[in-house]
């Protein structure tokens, strides 16, 4: 986890570090150096938040909430992150309205019981551009949304709370945004719209690579999306909708696991979130025996290719149900 943690911090700021003192003479090493941050940036949010915010990075919990904090660092928040991920998506996963995830806007539908429009028939092509994008909508818009949102909800606590993560929120973006982009664009002998298409390039390869991970683990034609009775029950306890609603993917891979964070073993780390993504491997053979031995789901593709194809499936199927609106 050490040797990850330096790696993916450094594949992240050490070509932002090179562009913020104009050491990029040429517009293909300006485009370069944003691109291998891009790769940074996605392997700090899989391998090295993720983790932490969950609280499973460390047994210390300050170390816990320091490396947790390196999503701030990437133009995201950590706060919101949690609400959204944590409480919400781990509780309810797969549960139209109550799992976050699944909140998308008008022109997605990831889930077979959210309303139908007549787009979603494309939605299987057009999501990839989606995913390129959703990381920048993430460090604009996204994050003040859902922090009102949650403030609503009242999952934030006292109103004061709210006020206090706001201000956190404008200044950890305003301190992603100087070093992101602003300060290059101040030094570097180029026209902004040169280094805004560099910076876009980091975003594409992020979002693709976060979105792409994260949403085969859940949007398969095998895995459940139930909803709950009228009494807000669910058919199933709490482990046995995890295995039903997630999929593993790659599991012979262990260096794509070790790139990735381990999210190819969805399976474990939904019923393991306190268990650093380190383990899962091991612990997945436990994991699948003694599902088998309780005759309960255990899904998982061989390869992330595979799963990919699948998730592509799901998209279409999805948007080829008949429009309710």
């Amino acid at each position: 986890m050490v040797g990850k943690t330096i790696l993916m911090l450094s594949l992240f700021f050490g070509p932002l570090i090179l562009l913020n003192f104009g050491l990029a003479p040429k517009i293909w090493m300006v485009f370069l150096l944003y691109i291998i941050s891009g790769f940074g940036m996605a392997g700090i949010g899989m391998g090295i938040m993720h983790d932490a915010i969950h609280g499973s990075y460390s047994k210390n919990r300050h170390i816990n909430k320091a490396l947790g904090y390196t999503f701030n660092l990437i133009g995201a928040n950590a706060t919101v992150w949690k609400i959204q991920h944590n409480v919400l998506h781990h509780t309810f996963t797969n549960i139209e309205e109550a799992d976050d995830d699944l909140n998308m806007p008008r022109f997605l539908c990831f889930s077979p019981h959210a309303k139908k429009y007549g787009i979603h028939r494309y939605q299987q092509w057009y999501v990839w551009i989606i995913y390129g994008l959703s990381t920048v909508f993430w460090v604009t818009v996204k994050d003040f949304v859902r922090l009102n949102r949650y403030r609503k909800l009242d999952l934030l606590g006292p109103k004061r709370k709210y006020k206090y993560e706001l201000l956190k929120l404008i200044g950890w973006k305003s301190f992603y945004f100087s070093y992101a982009i602003i300060i290059p664009i101040l030094i570097l002998p180029f026209s902004p719209w040169i280094i805004f298409l560099a910076y876009l390039c980091m975003h594409i390869i992020t979002g693709i690579l976060i979105s792409s991970v994260f949403q085969i683990a859940h949007i398969m034609p095998n895995v459940a999306f139930p909803l709950p009775d009228k009494n807000g029950m669910l058919e199933s306890d709490w482990h046995k909708h995890q295995l039903e609603t997630t999929t593993n993917f790659a599991p012979k891979s262990r260096f794509f696991s070790w790139m990735i964070g381990g999210l190819n073993y969805q399976v474990e780390h939904h019923l393991l979130p306190h268990i650093c993504h380190i383990h899962y491997r091991k612990i997945s053979m436990i994991v699948a025996q003694t599902a088998v031995e309780y005759n309960m789901p255990y899904h998982s593709k061989k390869t992330f290719l595979s799963a990919l194809a699948d998730h592509f499936r799901m998209l279409r199927s999805l948007g080829s149900k008949p429009a309710t609106v």
